[in-house]
C-alpha cells in the first residue's frame, strides 16, 4: 500500500494534459533542430515552431502565391518569405511559419497595452511572435518585430491550451493580449489562441497597426474584446516613407472596428521632427472625432530614440501642447511614456469628477461603478 500510494503520487502528473503538451514541445525541438526541411533562396533552415498551412491566399502559375492577408499583398516566388518575414511559400503552399512562437509572455497591469476604458486595474498575459508587417526605422521592438522565421533563435514551442492553462494559473488574470509585435502576422497562431482563451471565459486584446485586410479583421474581431491601434502619423508621405506602408487601409481598420462595436482605444507615437505637424495632427483629431466619435480614446505617447532612429526624444512641452489640442476635440486624451503625469487620470467627460487615478502601475478607481458609470453622474466611461 505504501509502495502504491508513492508509486501513484508521484508518477499521476504521467497522467496530465501539461505533460503531454510538455513532451509535444521537446518533441518539436528535437525535430527542429536534427531534421532541417524548409530552405529560403535556397538555404536550408530548420523550422523553429510548428508550420501550418496559411489562410488568405491564392496560389499562382510557377510555384507562385500570393498572401491576401494584409494590404501588401505580396507575390512569393518558391522559398520566398512575405515582407512578414514569417510566411513562407513552400513549393506553392502557403505556410504560417511562426505558429508556436513565443518571443514573450509577461502577465501585465492592462494600462500598459495602453488601455485606460477597458477593465482598468487588471492584470493581463502579454503574449508576443516575431515579425511585422511595416518596416519602421523608429520600432520599439525592432528585436522581434524585425525578425524572421530564418532568424530568430527559439527553442520551445507554445501551443494555444498551454497559453490558456497559464492564464488559469495565473490570478488574477483578465485574458490574453496580443502584442509586442504586430499580431497580424501570426494570424493564424493568434486566431487559434484567441478561440481556446473565449471558450475559457477570457478577453482577447489585440494591439496592431491596423494594416490587415477586411476579410480577416471582420472574421477576428468576434474573438477579440478590446483593440489598440497605433496611428503612426495621418499622411500617405508618412506612411509610405516611414513604414513601407499606407495609412488608408489603417482608416479603413479603425472604421471596421468602430462599426462593429467593439472597444478602442488609439495610440499616436508623437516623433519630433517626424509626425509633428501641427496641422496634420488638428487633421487626425478631427477625423477621429468625426468618424469614430469625440469618446475615443487616444494615447500621445512620448517616443525615445530606438532601432536605427536617431532621432532625440519627444520635447515634453511637446506633448503637453498636443495633449491640449487634442482635448478641443476628443474627451479623453492621454500622454503615455511620461510617469507621474496627471495626464494619465481620467476625468469624466460630463461633470467634470476625476474618476480614475493612475500612477505608474497604482490604479485607483474611486469615481466608476460596477458597470463603468460615473458615480457622480451616471456618464457611462468605462467598458467591462
Amino acid at each position: 500500500m505504501m509502495y502504491g500510494g508513492f508509486v501513484h503520487y508521484h508518477f499521476r502528473w504521467l497522467e496530465s494534459r501539461t505533460f503531454f503538451l510538455k513532451l509535444r514541445s521537446i518533441l518539436l525541438c528535437v525535430y527542429s533542430k536534427y531534421f532541417p526541411k524548409f530552405q529560403i533562396s535556397g538555404h536550408p533552415f530548420r523550422p523553429t515552431s510548428m508550420p501550418v498551412e496559411a489562410r488568405y491566399y491564392e496560389k499562382l502559375p510557377d510555384l507562385k502565391v500570393q498572401c491576401h492577408l494584409c494590404p501588401n499583398e505580396c507575390v512569393l516566388p518558391d522559398n520566398g518569405l512575405g515582407e512578414c518575414g514569417v510566411r513562407l511559400n513552400d513549393h506553392g503552399k502557403l505556410l504560417a511559419m511562426s505558429f508556436g512562437i513565443c518571443s514573450a509572455i509577461k502577465l501585465e497591469p492592462i494600462e500598459k497595452k495602453p488601455l485606460f476604458h477597458f477593465h482598468p486595474g487588471s492584470y493581463i498575459l502579454s503574449v508576443g511572435n516575431i515579425g511585422c508587417n511595416f518596416h519602421c526605422d523608429f520600432c520599439q521592438n525592432a528585436e522581434i518585430s524585425q525578425a524572421t522565421i530564418a532568424t530568430y533563435p527559439v527553442d520551445t514551442y507554445h501551443n494555444p491550451e498551454q497559453l490558456v492553462e497559464q492564464c488559469l494559473n495565473e490570478n488574477p488574470c483578465l485574458g490574453i493580449a496580443f502584442t509586442y509585435n504586430e499580431p497580424t502576422v501570426w494570424y493564424e497562431y493568434m486566431k487559434m489562441i484567441a478561440l481556446k482563451s473565449r471558450e475559457s471565459g477570457f478577453k482577447n486584446v489585440m494591439v496592431t497597426n491596423g494594416y490587415i485586410n477586411e476579410g480577416p479583421l471582420t472574421e477576428l474581431i468576434p474573438l477579440i474584446s478590446a483593440f489598440n491601434i497605433d496611428l503612426k502619423g495621418f499622411s500617405s508621405s508618412f506612411y509610405r516613407d516611414n513604414c513601407q506602408g499606407k495609412l488608408e487601409p489603417v482608416k479603413h481598420t479603425l472604421k471596421t472596428i468602430k462599426a462593429f462595436g467593439s472597444h478602442l482605444e488609439i495610440t499616436f507615437l508623437l516623433i519630433p521632427g517626424r509626425n509633428d505637424s501641427r496641422e496634420e495632427f488638428i487633421s487626425m483629431v478631427k477625423w477621429i472625432h468625426d468618424e469614430l466619435g469625440p469618446d475615443t480614446v487616444l494615447h500621445i505617447s512620448r517616443y525615445f530614440p530606438a532601432y536605427k532612429s536617431p532621432t532625440e526624444k519627444t520635447p515634453i512641452g511637446l506633448l503637453f501642447d498636443f495633449c491640449e489640442e487634442a482635448r478641443k476635440y476628443l474627451s479623453y486624451v492621454y500622454l503615455g511614456n511620461v510617469t507621474g503625469s496627471e495626464e494619465q487620470n481620467t476625468i469624466c467627460s460630463k461633470c467634470g469628477k476625476m474618476v480614475i487615478s493612475r500612477y505608474g502601475d497604482f490604479v485607483q478607481k474611486s469615481g466608476i461603478d460596477q458597470y463603468g458609470n460615473c458615480m457622480n453622474c451616471n456618464n457611462k466611461i468605462v467598458s467591462y
